[in-house]
């Protein structure tokens, strides 16, 4: 157990720093734009690893409950320290672009102060995310197939990311945009749903049943969570409508980036 934690908490930082200086040395790039990329770069490494667990454990899981697969906990124990991780990379990257926008003189407190209020919806998800997989470690060897689903909701992170890179290029940008939306839906939004289907199926009850008999925690999570991917997925909408209705000449919205 505390193999994987530290191999995780040496993982994903000591990427970012190999990154970062790889970018800011072979490359030449400044240091704000460096950390932006390498941010992003290990969000989609992550990414298609935790996807890469799902789809082994969820093909391995015959039986919705009771089947179970190694991987399950050893990349929860992995990916955990990657949520704080990230926390503090997101702060990295806010405050690179402040100072790219002369805002050199702003205090560390107000720096702080400032990221948390920008993005509080992000770090109260990584931060339940934490949470949440620790307490998927109490699971008792059940729903390892449930687990691997969840993992699969990283699948939208790769196009996410790339999408803020081809931002340049209009075209891309827009096919990427529509890969956003169809992957975010399914595997953000209608992610939730599914799982009550599947335990519906397996209990064979009315899927409304199925909070009256899930454990206190799975309603729980699927009640802090749930309501997160609603919203960002109307941004993704109203982003992708406002790009859908602009001139194909027009330059990219950078507000929304």
């Amino acid at each position: 157990m505390l193999a994987l934690l530290a191999a995780g908490s040496v993982f994903f930082p000591g990427l970012f720093l190999v990154s970062k200086r790889t970018l800011k040395l072979l490359m030449g790039w400044s240091e704000a734009d460096a950390v932006v990329l390498s941010t992003r770069l290990v969000s989609s490494l992550q990414a298609v690893l935790a996807s890469a667990a799902g789809c082994i454990i969820v093909s391995s899981c015959r039986d919705v409950m009771e089947d179970r697969h190694w991987l399950t906990e050893a990349y929860i124990l992995f990916a955990t320290p990657y949520f704080l991780y990230d926390i503090y990379a997101m702060f990295l990257c806010y405050r690179h672009k402040l100072l790219v926008k002369g805002h050199e003189e702003a205090g560390l407190v107000a720096v702080v102060s400032g990221y948390l209020r920008r993005e509080v919806l992000m770090v109260l998800h990584h931060v339940f995310m934490v949470t949440f997989f620790k307490h998927s470690l109490w699971r008792r060897g059940r729903g390892d197939y449930f687990q691997g689903v969840l993992f699969l909701a990283e699948l939208s992170t790769p196009s996410v990311s790339l999408g803020k890179v081809l931002i340049q290029n209009s075209l891309l940008h827009r096919l990427n945009g529509g890969v956003v939306l169809v992957s975010f839906c399914c595997c953000r939004v209608l992610l939730f749903p599914y799982l009550y289907y599947a335990y519906s199926r397996y209990a064979s009850i009315p899927v409304l049943a199925v909070p009256l008999v899930a454990p206190w925690q799975c309603n729980l999570g699927a009640v802090l969570l749930w309501p997160l991917q609603l919203y960002w997925f109307c941004l993704i909408c109203r982003g992708a409508l406002r790009q859908f209705r602009r001139h194909p000449n027009a330059p990219p919205d950078r507000t929304h980036h």
